[in-house]
């Protein structure tokens, strides 16, 4: 699956990195996650002969969705049908499953609207409006710095925010800080916060391969799914969507990918890279893998545990194959000598500009000051569902009293009714995993604070990790949405008169993060922000205007082409078929056949292209994206990258960089004979 902070494998760091010297100034053919506001179809005419007109871009934007659980999809019916992947409605699938009924593993097909399941959690949103506000939130900030500046900055947001979206239980309006302070624009979303699980195959076939596979290819996986958005009750009509193609895909066409990149660090400055190599990448790295470690001895105690914990557990060793990935990338002499070359030019073109000055030495600054506070910031609270029920309750009791305009991000009236939904929508809570992960992480917290830290002391008091999680978890009711529910409405007043240990804890700990934050604020992000304008400045000047921003998990487009590539050697193909998988099949996971697979091989289209690859420039969060070919139809949807695509958190390398993709051909193969659905079928050929 793509992760959703990618990194880089190493057996394509020398080349990747004869190919960033000039990842900060332009951009190469294919490469470019961009705005829709801000598509070059004059550079994709100079590559290719053609581009997209406006009226094929309207489409595709009204027809792209953000899903908020992290990933991307699309319309595929006029009856708001959603493509999108295996892996971005597994949450979906283990919340809806029991002992008895393991949704996750056996997949689910809904034979009517009345079986479409709704997601908890889940809410998809569709951009409606771009609107640049640059000069309001900047003239907000004005000279302002530190503390102040973020202040004003995210005052000055709520406000933009308010006023443009009146009607939050339909809109949801966002201000997205673009260039690290350089730009800023207000998307506008229609939103549908109910969504419903309509079709999955079973967990095998979208896994096959697992964690060898992972970032790899040849690939064999129906990573396809569809949900579906309702609104009052029934399903949405959406008129405006993506044509459904079930076709094989052809080499060197070009292709699309929209969606919603979560985030890249392109634009970092060297200190930055310094940073993450040298403080957060290594801590990341050896306490996922105890997360690991834990996780699988658990999950191995009982049939159950192995049910519960497999979500969390594919999501740590996904996690944990791309912050190696990166840390190799950081560790490569000759990858991190071009970026300085980058960097460098960029500062001998910004030389002797008074108005650019010297941001780079602001950052450096910055960074130096937060590798203090990094430590504390970070192990300021535990892990766990329960906790993080606690915490939103003690923090929106306490924001919601105040002012909009006054509040913390994600409390604002922009932003409160998706996090009320996290809070009170029904899931399964299961104390065991939620006990692991809060002592696993206090336990963290304790080795790296040090035992005699007074955060330290906060946070255990005189218990320790084991103990302290146990008493917390079995005491608390916060698994009951309802309970829940009467603590949000009752506010602060009802949360200070709660008994409940995990309420009590949280408030404990809430003086401390309003603390670290402050200080965060003041000493690493306002003065980032204040730099990251200037050195937007000194990028533009330099370079001109046609560049792309770091993706922030909002509405991009990527172009490219289907294509193949060379290993070693190697001509690596650009698809796969149905029938590697039997020929891939060893009998033992995770390589063994899914169970519908093995019995209806007869009849499954063994020559059916299944998964291909394309030259696209993507990154996590654009899980579920659809693939769209020149004819503006959906021809797959993206699911990951090749393993020298994680570099893609750092740089775009067009000779090995590639986005996998499940093909319409597959799962129009699975709807038809291996998972039947013919009324997804039916719904999805209608003119």
């Amino acid at each position: 699956m793509i992760a959703r902070t990618p990194s880089l494998h190493a057996a394509g760091a020398a080349t990747l990195a004869l190919l960033f010297a000039t990842a900060a100034t332009t951009a190469h053919a294919d490469e470019g996650m961009w705005t829709f506001d801000g598509f070059p179809a004059a550079k994709m005419q100079a590559d290719y002969g053609w581009a997209p007109d406006q009226a094929w871009l309207d489409t595709v934007r009204a027809s792209a969705v953000r899903l908020t659980g992290g990933c991307s999809a699309s319309f595929v019916s006029d009856a708001a049908l959603i493509l999108t992947n295996h892996h971005c409605v597994a949450s979906c699938l283990y919340d809806n499953s029991t002992g008895d009924n393991d949704l996750l593993e056996h997949g689910y097909i809904a034979a009517s609207l009345r079986d479409e399941k709704k997601c908890p959690g889940q809410q998809a949103e569709v951009v409606t409006k771009i609107e640049d506000v640059t000069g309001e939130v900047k003239a907000a900030i004005g000279a302002l710095t530190g503390e102040a500046l973020t202040k004003a900055r995210d005052a000055r947001i709520a406000e933009i925010e308010a006023a443009n979206c009146t009607d939050t239980a339909k809109f949801r309006c966002q201000v997205v800080t673009l260039f690290g302070g350089g730009q800023y624009k207000l998307y506008t979303y229609r939103k549908y916060s109910d969504v419903r699980l309509v079709w999955s195959p079973e967990d095998r076939a979208a896994t096959f391969g697992g964690d060898p596979d992972n970032f790899n290819f040849p690939r064999y996986s129906l990573d396809g799914s569809f949900l579906r958005a309702y609104e009052d009750g029934k399903p949405v009509k959406t008129p405006v969507h993506l044509t459904w193609n079930p076709r094989t895909p052809k080499a060197d066409e070009a292709t699309f990918v929209v969606g919603n990149p979560g985030s890249t660090s392109r634009l970092y400055t060297l200190s930055q890279l310094a940073f993450e190599r040298e403080v957060r990448l290594p801590i990341t790295v050896a306490t996922l893998s105890e997360l690991r470690g834990r996780l699988i001895r658990a999950m191995e105690e009982s049939p159950e545990h192995a049910r519960e914990g497999l979500d969390l557990l594919s999501g740590v060793e996904n996690s944990l194959k791309v912050y190696i990935g990166r840390t190799k990338a950081l560790n490569d002499p000759a990858f991190t000598a071009k970026l300085a070359a980058a960097e460098a030019d960029l500062k001998a073109k910004s030389a002797g500009k008074a108005e650019i000055g010297d941001p780079w030495a602001q950052v450096d600054a910055a960074v130096e000051a937060y590798r203090t506070l990094y430590i504390p910031y970070r192990y300021d609270a535990p892990s766990g569902t329960l906790y993080s029920y606690a915490q939103a309750l003690v923090m929106g009791a306490t924001e919601r009293a105040k002012p909009n305009a006054e509040r913390l991000p994600g409390y604002t009236d922009s932003a409160l009714p998706l996090t009320e939904k996290r809070l009170l929508d029904e899931a399964p809570v299961y104390p065991w995993l939620d006990e692991l992960q809060m002592a696993w992480s206090l336990s963290k917290a304790r080795e790296y604070l040090g035992v005699d830290d007074p955060q330290t002391r906060l946070l255990l008091g005189k218990e320790s990790p084991e103990g302290l999680s146990e008493r917390l978890v079995a005491g608390t009711k916060l698994a009951d949405p309802a309970y829940r529910k009467q603590l949000w409405d009752g506010g602060l007043a009802a949360i200070e008169a709660s008994d409940d240990p995990m309420i009590q804890y949280a408030l404990k700990l809430d003086a401390n993060q309003r603390a670290l934050k402050q200080k965060v604020d003041e000493a690493y992000a306002g003065p980032v922000t204040q730099a990251g304008a200037k050195l937007a400045d000194a990028r533009f000047a330099a370079y001109g205007d046609s560049l792309y921003p770091d993706a922030t998990f909002t509405l991009r487009i990527s172009y490219g082409r289907v294509k193949g590539w060379t290993e070693r050697g190697n001509e690596v193909p650009f698809q796969t078929t149905m029938g590697g998988t039997f020929e891939r099949a060893t009998g033992a996971e995770p390589f063994d056949l899914p169970s519908q697979f093995a019995a209806k091989e007869s009849a499954i289209d063994k020559a059916v292209t299944y998964d291909f690859v394309t030259t696209n420039d993507i990154i996590g969060g654009n899980s579920g994206s659809p693939v769209i070919d020149k004819a503006g139809t959906v021809i797959g949807a993206a699911f990951d990258g090749n393993i020298h695509s994680l570099g893609g958190n750092y740089g775009y390398d067009p000779v090995l960089n590639r986005t996998v993709v499940v093909s319409t051909a597959a799962l129009q193969e699975a709807l038809e004979t291996i998972y039947p659905a013919p009324r997804i079928v039916k719904e999805l050929a209608a003119k």
